[in-house]
């Protein structure tokens, strides 16, 4: 078996931007929960755009090392797909906080805040999933993250039910059902890319194991 740890630590920076990145999409999911359960504050956009531009550097800082390292811990386009893979969920978080900050007066009855616990659990078990990656990647933890983070997707796709049957079947403002379910779509957007980290994570164990 081929051991990614005796690469005399050249992987070990790759390991800390991304466990860096998986932090910084953290922050941003933890701002939306924060903000959907604050509803009575206006939101803040400099939370989603600040932990944005940290992804977005760190994002082009692992790009950059990979052109000036020759040898890499990981291969060099799981560190790429995983790479890419994070930087979507604070893109995705933020598109959400930009459509809401407009029509947050529009929908202010709608419970946005549950998906937003979910997604931010979600995120907690990526940065846990980028975390295993310097460990020797172990098969039985990474499987059981990887179990708990499709748990949680289709815990975050059950929560739907409820608020369309209200929003369609109960309401009478059409506008206000459509602003809403394109925000829902959002949150579940941010919950399949923690998804698509998790099934790269996954495969990288699997192979190198």
């Amino acid at each position: 078996m081929f051991s990614l740890q005796t690469i005399f630590g050249k992987g070990d920076k790759f390991y800390g931007l991304l466990e860096q990145s998986a932090g910084a999409a953290h922050e941003s999911a933890k701002a939306l929960r924060q903000m959907l359960e604050n509803t009575d504050r206006a939101p803040v956009m400099a939370d989603f755009t600040g932990a944005r531009a940290r992804e977005k550097a760190l994002a082009a800082q692992i790009s950059e090392e990979l052109v000036n390292t020759f040898v890499t811990a990981l291969d060099r386009e799981d560190i790429e797909a995983l790479n890419s893979a994070l930087y979507k969920i604070p893109k995705t978080i933020e598109k959400f906080a930009e459509r809401y900050s407009i029509v947050a007066e529009r929908v202010a009855d709608v419970n946005f805040a549950q998906r937003a616990c979910v997604l931010e659990e979600s995120v907690s078990v990526v940065v846990e999933m980028i975390g295993e990656l310097r460990h020797g990647l172990r098969i039985d933890p990474v499987k059981k993250l990887q179990d708990r983070l499709q748990a949680l997707e289709s815990e975050g796709d059950r929560m739907l039910l409820a608020p369309y049957r209200t929003l369609y079947l109960e309401g009478q403002d059409a506008m206000k059902a459509m602003l809403a379910k394109d925000l829902f779509e959002l949150i579940e957007k941010a919950i399949d890319k923690c998804r698509d980290v998790g099934n790269i994570v996954y495969s990288i164990v699997l192979k190198n194991s």
